[in-house]
């Protein structure tokens, strides 16, 4: 296979690259990325393959798409390449209907015009829980829940489920969906909740949580996301939609409280302790529970996740410790330079 990653330089992609030519050496990725603040060529640094190449640009840009679908032969597409942060969402919502919809739209015209043999092909898009909208106490979201968005951001992403559908109903392009619940693990932008409360505890910052604390949500370790998105690209079936969740539904405060024992036990910090911890006023338009049955995947596919949230969190906050150069790289904008100088062209 010669796929095209798209956001490969991102959280997920670049974890999903580093994982997936690991175990598959003989197949060819070919990574497109924006360079955007969220995405850094440094999370893939440690890949030394002639498999891999790294083109810079945007998804919108139909001239570089099917330049890379020429001189590659691509044969699948995995949509990772997103604006996905629900604060920026708030601020500045076109920049999310222009990447997001506008994007991926680009990315199947393309795919469409150079696939006349759809049985080698596939188009696997890369989603999100939010699409659903929000959950009660009771029950969990499965593929047959109906989309209602609430965010920019999250309807921005439901959009382009929606024209991912469109083309395979109505051109007949070979397609998945899988939409997952929230990950995290290595290479994690610090404006997310897990590696902002630890770089914040870290430097006796103020934790900011939103509104009462007790929104909840479904947490997947991200190597667990990546197996799943490599289980769909090989065995999913054409125009299916896949559910992946990790079976570790938490408060948002109890995920804080957890990070801040872990970071005083690992560190001896007697500074890291509750009294960071600060309410601010809520998200606008905050859903306040997101659960995943990811029963479909497991049975049809035999997926499971196999990280538990308490192991996955202490690794999680090592990474993170033992990284700080990578996170105070990202935080201060030093990366900008640092692609300037090596990655020119």
């Amino acid at each position: 296979m010669n796929i095209l990653v798209t956001g490969g330089a991102g959280f997920i992609g670049s974890n999903f690259i580093l994982y997936f030519l690991k175990k598959h050496k003989e197949h060819t990725i070919i990574n497109l990325d924006k360079l955007t603040y969220a995405g850094n060529l440094e999370n893939l640094k440690s890949l030394k393959s002639s498999a891999y190449h790294f083109v810079k640009g945007d998804i919108n840009n139909r001239e570089i798409v099917e330049h890379i679908f020429r001189e590659f032969n691509i044969s699948h597409v995995i949509n990772f390449a997103a604006e996905s942060h629900v604060d920026r969402s708030i601020l500045n919502p076109q920049i999310f209907l222009k990447t997001n919809i506008l994007g991926t739209e680009t990315l199947l015209s393309v795919a469409k015009s150079f696939w006349s043999n759809s049985k080698k092909n596939k188009f696997l898009q890369v989603s999100t829980d939010e699409v659903y909208g929000s959950l009660g106490k009771e029950g969990l979201f499965s593929e047959a829940t109906p989309l209602s968005p609430h965010s920019p951001y999250s309807s921005s992403k439901a959009s382009a489920d929606l024209i991912v559908q469109a083309y395979h109903d109505t051109y007949g392009l070979p397609v998945n969906i899988t939409r997952c619940s929230n990950n995290y693990g290595p290479y994690q932008f610090p404006e997310k909740l897990i590696p902002l409360m630890i770089h914040h505890a870290l430097n006796h910052k103020k934790l900011p949580v939103y509104g009462d604390g007790r929104n909840v949500r479904d947490w997947l370790y991200v190597e667990d996301h990546c197996s799943a998105i490599e289980t769909v690209l090989m065995n999913g079936t054409n125009g299916e939609v896949y559910n992946v969740g990790g079976n570790n539904e938490k408060e948002n405060i109890e995920i804080v409280n957890i990070i801040l024992k872990e970071l005083n036990q690992i560190t001896g910090d007697k500074k890291i302790n509750k009294n960071l911890i600060t309410y601010v006023k809520d998200r606008l338009g905050h859903d306040r529970r997101y659960a995943i049955d990811s029963s479909k995947i497991q049975k049809e596919l035999g997926w499971k996740p196999k990280m538990t949230f308490s192991k996955g969190i202490v690794k999680t906050i090592k990474w993170y410790l033992k990284n700080q150069d990578w996170v105070n790289t990202v935080i201060s904008g030093d990366y900008r330079n640092f692609y300037q100088k090596n990655y020119k062209k």
